[in-house]
């Protein structure tokens, strides 16, 4: 099993930890997961993409081992990207990416013309600007998002963490490895042997009111504005996947980004549901080896 290198890129205040599988010299495959989870739960795909690219991953802000700023907008995450490509001299880039950490990529593609060869997108967090609506969350929303806050933050041991995420929904069809990748890196060992969540609720609270107001069209931005109506100026080819067994809503949202994108195709990924990286790993490389041919 090839062992990723771990390093970090940018100041202490500001550090995101950052994986490498394979050798230096290959053309380059940059891994970006989703809201809540760490770089190492692309470990499976990462060292079969390590026979042909030189593969990143990187913890997004308020994950894992990277700095924890407080501030969550989705221009925020594709400016951390555009940091690391800067610091890696990273051109001609592979990009692969699932759910706001697709959203990342996207966003990267548009800052940065000419920096990706293609875009391999697993349901993005995803408005339509073209169709936005005024106020803000309904009550539904609200209450998810605020329901972050009661999350369990702090267990006994991994151990105790792996057994209570097994069952859970969310990870009910995980493999073992992606899911033992997740609760070791996703936790922090506390001195009195006590694991607690990197991504902590309070943090995560803050990074899902922006998707869920994508979620729902009323996402209005920062000073810098709405970013979304910069998915139509993206200039390389971009896949855009679904899974059978996901919600509705990440279908919408795919929809939408399809409906942006200009050179865009599309995939769905069967027996499978929102993480399908965890779920069905050897697929997930299979198609992303077929899309870069």
């Amino acid at each position: 099993m090839i062992n990723p290198h771990r390093f970090s890129i940018g100041p202490t205040d500001a550090q995101i930890a950052m994986l490498q599988w394979g050798e230096s010299g290959k053309p380059p495959a940059v891994l970006v997961h989703g809201t809540g989870f760490v770089a190492d739960v692309w470990g499976e795909v990462a060292r079969e993409l390590a026979s042909t690219y030189t593969v990143y991953a990187l913890d997004r802000r308020g994950h894992g081992a990277s700095h924890k700023p407080g501030t969550y907008h989705f221009l925020d995450y594709a400016e951390d990207v555009c940091r690391v490509f800067d610091a890696l001299d990273l051109r001609d880039v592979y990009g692969i990416g699932h759910s706001a950490g697709a959203t990342d990529l996207l966003l990267t593609a548009k800052l940065r013309p000419g920096l990706f060869t293609r875009l391999f997108v697993m349901e993005p967090t995803v408005m339509d600007p073209r169709a936005a609506r005024s106020g803000g969350l309904n009550d539904e929303s609200l209450a998810r998002v605020e329901g972050t806050l009661r999350r369990r933050a702090e267990f006994d041991s991994a151990d105790a963490v792996f057994e209570r995420y097994r069952t859970a929904p969310t990870f009910a069809d995980w493999t073992e490895t992606s899911l033992r990748a997740y609760v070791q890196h996703g936790f922090m060992q506390l001195d009195d042997g006590r694991v607690r969540l990197c991504c902590t609720p309070e943090i995560e609270y803050a990074m899902l009111r922006p998707i869920y107001e994508a979620m729902e069209q009323v996402y209005t931005g920062d000073a810098r504005g709405n970013p979304f109506m910069g998915l139509a100026e993206i200039d390389c080819p971009v896949r855009i996947t679904t899974a059978v067994k996901s919600g509705p809503i990440y279908k919408e949202m795919a929809s939408r980004a399809v409906s942006l994108i200009p050179r865009v195709s599309t995939l769905v990924f069967e027996g499978a549901g929102h993480c399908v990286a965890q779920e069905v790993p050897a697929a997930v490389v299979e198609a992303m080896r077929e899309f870069a041919k």
